[in-house]
This record gives structure tokens, C-alpha cells and sequence, in this order.
């Protein structure tokens, strides 16, 4: 297997770990954020995992940066479907442009290793938004992360 073709299948497999995230969320979760300390709401914390998706493909297609930008409105972070929907498509999206932008250039391998390494920053993020907010673990979760 090429390191391209590793970094694709962890770029899967973090994408397929959001969706089951999204899974176990309800609206409710959604609007929930962290109690006693400045932080934001869940469905924003997707909200950023989304635009980055969908700024580091255009970045990729293009081969230069060309700013942060999200599909997602605020009404769309309080709404599952909305989340669920935009999830799926920024990953369509990810899956389609490195497909199609393969060889990868020294530059579109950084925007595709940076928005791997968004993805995970996200899920450190998250994991503790599930335990302190008590919410229900996913296993792909569980089972990636060793949590309990």
C-alpha cells in the first residue's frame, strides 16, 4: 500500500468514526457544551470538523489555501439531520478530490495531512465533551481510542 493510500484509509476511517458519532447525537447534544469553562456548543465543534473538510478539498483541487470557509449556518449545528447531511458530503467531497488530485504535490500533501491531523484534534476535542457532558460513547470510538 502507497503512503497515499494509507493516509486515505485513515482519513476513512476518522471520517467513519464522526459519522457514528453523529449517530449517537440528538438534537439536545447538539446545543450541549462543556459546564464551568469557555468552550463552544458540539454542533459547532462539527460546524469547524465540516468547514475544514470542505476548505482542505478545495485547497487540495486548487493546490493553494484559499481560506476557511463552511456550508454549515448556525440553525444547521442545532439540527441532527443537518449535521448527519453535512458530514457525509464534506466526506464524499474529501474521498472525491483526493481521488481525483492524485499524484499528490509536496503542498497538496500538507493540506491533506493538515486536515487529518484537524480530524484528530476534533476527536481529542470531542472525547472529552462525551465524558464530561456524559454522553454515550460510540465503540469505533471506544475501540480506537482505548476508552471506556
Amino acid at each position: 500500500m502507497s503512503v497515499a493510500d494509507t493516509i486515505r484509509s485513515k482519513l476513512r476511517d476518522s471520517m467513519q468514526l464522526y459519522d457514528e458519532l453523529a449517530a449517537s447525537l440528538t438534537e439536545a447534544s447538539l446545543q450541549r457544551k462543556l459546564p464551568d469553562i469557555r468552550s463552544n456548543r458540539v454542533g459547532q465543534q462539527i460546524w469547524c470538523v465540516v468547514g475544514a473538510r470542505e476548505s482542505y478539498a478545495r485547497a487540495v483541487a486548487a493546490g493553494a489555501w484559499e481560506g476557511f470557509r463552511c456550508s454549515m449556518t448556525g440553525p444547521d449545528c442545532e439540527s441532527i439531520s443537518a449535521v448527519r447531511e453535512a458530514l457525509l458530503r464534506s466526506r464524499e467531497e474529501v474521498e472525491q478530490c483526493l481521488v481525483a488530485q492524485t499524484p499528490w504535490s509536496d503542498v497538496q500533501s500538507g493540506f491533506v495531512l493538515a486536515l487529518l491531523e484537524h480530524e484528530a484534534a476534533h476527536q481529542g476535542q470531542l472525547i472529552r465533551y462525551l465524558y464530561a457532558l456524559e454522553l454515550p460513547i460510540p465503540e469505533g470510538w471506544k475501540s480506537r481510542y482505548a476508552l471506556s
